[in-house]
């Protein structure tokens, strides 16, 4: 009996402690987040009750703010309002209060809702101001965000989805980020609870006919095959990390046998009677994307170089911008190549953005800044200001350099050639661009298909402008379109009307 009770004994200590161990757990290591969570009904009933701070675009046009609840229209004081639509809703966010915060209205969050203000003077010291809001200011440009928008929509094919991302290469700012699908956020932050679920069902959980959620940014959220855009890529890390290989020639030639490879790889095309001859240096290779050159060019660079770079651009790791669903982009790590279907090596195909290579709109926007930027590649944001309501600064984003992808000549020496691609007679970008805008591109044009890999290609196409003196970065991506089109002929036009909007905004913008 005696040993029983001490086990009994043990038994109750252990429950004790455990017990003892939640409390703290609770009261110390979660408190804070426990305190800010939305399921807290203090916090559910402070921030519905009372209105929350605006979030404004760079020219101050309102984006996001409150207003009070029609009468009858249920518990809340205040109900969230988005003037702009769909236009900034996969940047903006929501404020539901069923499904809780989102986007901007969630990162930064602490400064929308009401909280207690630092005071000013002795008489706040003495008698503190009584809670209020911050508003929130993003570097976005209504007229480009419109801008890119139309662009998408107007994509001659029945498959309109899209991403348009335009950065300043200097300080990281998003100036533009557009996504088809998107979605309305205004029923996301219904009254009706019922109303609310609809919405949230519709934009996140049924995907359009070409497999894309309104309510996920295409942008940031769905790495996709970024085809010969990720040639960049693949010249920097020459002229940055393997010199060697500056004078790299490839014989002119359609088509390519690859060590341990079943079949031929052609240049733009399945077989060698559709296949374009190219070939020479990478200055000659670079202009006409010549597939089989950079596939042998990446096999002497190496798996291992080739990782090295892609990391140094901010492959494999989470982009460090500030706002939700921001996808890794990823290039395999040395020895993990998977076997083509034209039988190995997987490297070659991954040295011009097919086989194991995925990336997001963003990803390749952030790879031509950093280009435009002389190698700096500057973390992506889309806060500008915070002020308080007496218009004070409170918090002002400080550009950072995120990585040093690469020396500044060896960017020079990438950025040039990718200026080439629009200016030799044999470029893929010739005659696209007017000289006057002087611009630096890349195409890409990825095999993949919503059911047979060779139904569909992603036109893609990234840059920056004018290339001596660059102001804009740009990438756009408009997925799964007819297969006898290009990245130059679909998305070129895209980033020649994205430049010259960005470096020629309307008067007043």
């Amino acid at each position: 009996m005696g040993r029983r009770i001490r086990w009994l004994g043990l038994v109750l200590v252990v429950c004790f402690g455990l017990v003892l161990a939640q409390l703290v757990n609770i009261q110390v290591r979660q408190a804070q987040a426990l305190d800010s969570t939305r399921t807290n009904p203090r916090v559910a009933a402070t921030q519905d009750n009372n209105p929350r701070g605006a979030i404004l675009a760079a020219n101050g046009e309102v984006l996001a703010r409150s207003v009070k609840a029609p009468k009858g229209s249920g518990p809340y004081r205040y109900v969230r309002q988005y003037p702009t639509g769909s236009l900034f809703a996969q940047i903006v966010g929501y404020d539901s209060p069923y499904y809780g915060t989102n986007g901007v209205e969630d990162v930064y969050n602490q400064w929308l809702m009401p909280h207690s203000q630092s005071p000013q003077n002795l008489g706040q010291v003495l008698t503190p101001p009584p809670p209020s809001t911050d508003s929130v200011t993003l570097t976005l440009e209504p007229y480009l965000q419109a801008f890119a928008a139309h662009e998408l929509a107007t994509i001659p094919s029945a498959n309109k989805d899209g991403a348009i991302v335009v950065l300043q290469p200097q300080t990281g700012a998003v100036l533009a980020m557009y996504s088809s699908p998107t979605y309305t956020p205004s029923p996301l932050v219904s009254p009706n609870i019922t109303t609310e679920k609809t919405a949230g069902h519709a934009d996140f959980t049924v995907p359009d006919h070409e497999g894309f959620y309104p309510g996920v940014p295409l942008a940031t959220f769905d790495p996709e095959p970024p085809g010969s855009t990720f040639k960049i890529v693949t010249t920097s890390a020459v002229y940055n990390l393997k010199p060697s290989l500056e004078s790299f020639t490839y014989p002119v030639a359609a088509c390519t046998s690859l060590p341990d490879s079943t079949k031929l790889l052609c240049n733009d095309a399945t077989s060698p009677a559709g296949a374009s001859p190219c070939g020479g240096t990478i200055p000659e290779m670079l202009p006409p994307s010549c597939d089989p050159g950079y596939a042998n060019l990446g096999l002497a660079i190496g798996g291992t170089v080739l990782w090295r770079q892609a990391g140094l651009f901010g492959y494999n790791q989470k982009p460090p911008i500030d706002l939700p669903y921001a996808s890794v982009s990823t290039f395999p790590a040395p020895g993990t190549f998977s076997v083509t279907k034209l039988g190995p090596p997987g490297l070659a195909y991954s040295a011009f953005g097919q086989q194991d290579v995925k990336a997001t709109a963003l990803q390749q926007a952030m790879v031509a800044a950093a280009v435009a930027n002389g190698g700096n590649l500057m973390t992506p944001h889309v806060l500008s200001v915070v002020r308080d309501s007496n218009g004070q600064v409170v918090k002002r984003y400080v550009p950072t350099v995120y990585k040093h992808t690469m020396s500044a000549s060896a960017a020079a020496e990438v950025g040039k050639l990718m200026a080439s691609v629009a200016t030799a007679p044999d470029g893929t970008a010739y005659g696209i661009f007017p000289p006057s805008l002087k611009a630096a591109v890349k195409t890409g044009t990825a095999q993949t298909g919503l059911s047979n890999p060779t139904a569909n290609i992603h036109d893609w196409m990234i840059g920056f402008a004018p290339s001596t003196h660059p102001q804009v970065a740009v990438c756009v991506l408009v997925p799964f379109q007819p297969s006898n089109t290009y990245g130059a002929t679909t998305a070129g036009p895209i980033m020649r009307a994205v430049l010259t909007a960005a470096l020629h905004p309307p008067p007043g913008q």
